[in-house]
């Protein structure tokens, strides 16, 4: 599993569970990692349980698209 300050990513809607807001609105503090939320949570949006969801990758993609920038930019 991810660190307590991983998001993840709903797979069938996108919806992003952010640690640091949580999910008030079903009664998950900010600050609540995934790991730790109920299993009997769904996705705020499209109702699927927590076995639908996966870590979000967003520290690959930054460096992704700081090189395809950067190279694109130095190819004009």
């Amino acid at each position: 599993m991810g660190s307590k300050t991983a998001k993840y990513e709903c797979l069938r809607c996108g919806w992003i569970y952010d640690p640091a807001e949580g999910d008030p609105d079903s009664g998950i503090k900010p600050g609540t990692p995934f790991e730790d939320i109920p299993p009997s949570w769904k996705c705020p949006v499209c109702g699927p349980s927590k076995s639908e969801f996966a870590e979000y990758p967003e520290e690959e993609i930054g460096p992704l698209l700081s090189k395809v920038f950067f190279e694109e930019s130095h190819h004009r």
